[in-house]
């Protein structure tokens, strides 16, 4: 049974307040870095059930008089052509597509800031591209020895080599597609230009995870190593923190390690640093927000095992190493995680066995356990969409909600005019075929109108899932695992 462990309402309201009051505590204006997803945080609602994954940009409305967005973007990303992996689309598609969303909830985009800007000939077209589309671009350049040359850095060689970008509101909010995109840098150099033009500033720190206030090995502070095991991020206790305060919070590596440097930093543009510890310049208040705490702890197991699996069909692909699953399997004994804390694991398993093909299965709100396998006519992320659906309608499971009628021509059509090698239908194409199915069978009808109750379902298959599959299931909200292995021993996969 799906439970609740976050407040989502109450994170909104006391995170808000919370930033309110940092912005008053530096005068009025505030250089927010914005760690993560702002506006599509699904890890978070993974491991937080109740906590929507537009929370955060819903925050921000409560503020929105008062708030700028500026978007940063890392030059080498441009360059190579980096791609958001939960999206699959490049990074600098993704700054369109936030500007977009940031406008159609009525937020400021004030500009997009080209990062480690040297010249790099993808970043002029972009940079081309905005200034076209009326967008206000600023390039910030490399610093030789970034962070720790700070007399550098500090000086008109250094942040005063950066374009100032011309901000006007009092919350000035900075994020990114993804990580490594330069936005503290940012907020730094703006803090340094203002200080030179005589404006009072401040700098915070936006990071959900991982939460100071929970211990250390708290499976929602597992969770989010597993979440960045590529990127060696390994939760500590803020030593600094703790020696300030005699208080024992939580931190990661990056930020205890760039914490001195931060300090000195923060001494030479303000003269003093208003922070004592990493932990200090966060403004995370999602801790504060949990109602069931036995309910997240589960929900974070859950996203281990799921980040394992992850890890496995990406060493499959040539995507990870080894190193990468033996960091997870390690995370997995610390919070007492194995394949059987999720039955859906045991039953796809069985069902292959039974039925000598690939196979799912899928836990639905009431706790059953559906399964579907693959057959001529459908695979076996469509024949388990459908059983799910059956059971939440209340359906006869021997019914057929699609006839072969509909289903067989639609088979023929992707291998004899459309080149398909595999006759069998995807979920997406079957969904389409119950759309059409409902029209005149009511029972059709009735199946289609569970699809939203399968949101923060679970699901996990015996073979790798085709892209459609898996971005079909992802944009229904179920959450989807799979074994390490093929359908069909071949080069390519798609």
């Amino acid at each position: 049974m799906f439970r609740i462990g976050f407040d989502n309402q109450k994170y909104i309201e006391t995170q808000s307040a919370h930033i309110r009051q940092r912005i008053a505590q530096f005068g009025g204006k505030l250089y927010l870095e914005f760690g993560g997803k702002l506006f599509d945080d699904y890890h978070a609602s993974r491991v937080l059930p109740g906590f929507e994954p537009d929370s955060k940009i819903r925050m921000l409305q409560q503020l929105k008089d008062d708030v700028e967005i500026v978007i940063a973007i890392g030059a080498p990303d441009i360059e190579k052509n980096k791609i958001r992996g939960d999206l699959g689309i490049p990074y600098e598609e993704d700054v369109l597509r936030l500007i977009d969303i940031f406008r159609g909830m009525d937020l400021y985009v004030g500009s997009v800031v080209v990062t480690q800007y040297n010249g790099q000939s993808a970043a002029d077209a972009f940079l081309k591209r905005l200034t076209a589309l009326g967008i206000r671009v600023y390039r910030h350049y490399p610093i030789a020895g970034y962070p720790h040359n700070v007399d550098l850095i500090v000086s008109d060689q250094g942040y005063g080599r950066n374009e100032y970008i011309e901000t006007s509101h009092s919350l000035v909010v900075v994020t990114a597609p993804g990580p490594g995109s330069g936005k503290m840098a940012t907020c730094l150099s703006q803090l340094y230009h203002e200080n030179q033009r005589g404006i009072q500033a401040g700098y915070a720190k936006f990071e959900t995870f991982p939460i100071w206030n929970l211990p250390l090995k708290h499976p929602v502070n597992l969770a989010y190593e597993a979440a960045t095991a590529d990127l060696n991020d390994v939760n500590m206790i803020d030593p600094f923190h703790l020696e300030a305060y005699g208080v024992t919070t939580v931190n990661y590596n990056r930020d205890v390690e760039i914490f001195p440097v931060l300090r000195t930093i923060f001494e030479n543009i303000l003269g003093t640093c208003p922070y004592k510890s990493p932990t200090d310049m966060g403004v995370n208040m999602a801790g504060s927000c949990i109602v069931d705490d036995e309910a997240c702890c589960f929900a974070s197991r859950m996203e281990i095992l799921r980040r394992y699996y992850t890890a496995l069909t990406d060493r499959l692909q040539g995507k990870a190493d080894d190193e990468l699953v033996f960091k997870l399997e390690l995370l997995m004994k610390q919070a007492g995680v194995t394949p059987d804390i999720f039955p859906a694991v045991a039953a796809a398993k069985e069902r292959e066995e039974a039925t000598g093909g690939p196979a799912g299965a899928m836990v639905l709100p009431d706790g059953a356990v559906i399964t579907g396998k693959t057959s001529d006519l459908l695979g076996a992320s469509a024949a388990l969409l459908l059983n799910a659906l059956k059971h939440l309608g209340g359906i006869d499971p021997k019914l057929d909600l699609i006839s072969n009628q509909v289903l067989e021509p639609i088979c023929r059509l992707k291998v004899q005019s459309l080149g398909n090698k595999n006759p069998r239908l995807h979920s997406d194409e079957v969904l389409i075929a119950l759309c059409v199915s409902a029209l005149t069978n009511p029972i059709a009808a009735r199946a289609q109108e569970q699809l939203g109750k399968l949101r923060r379902c679970a699901a996990h298959f015996t073979v790798v899932l085709s892209d459609v599959d898996e971005n079909l299931y992802r944009r229904l909200g179920i959450h989807v695992s799979n074994e390490p292995k093929y359908e069909r021993k071949r080069l390519y996969f798609k």
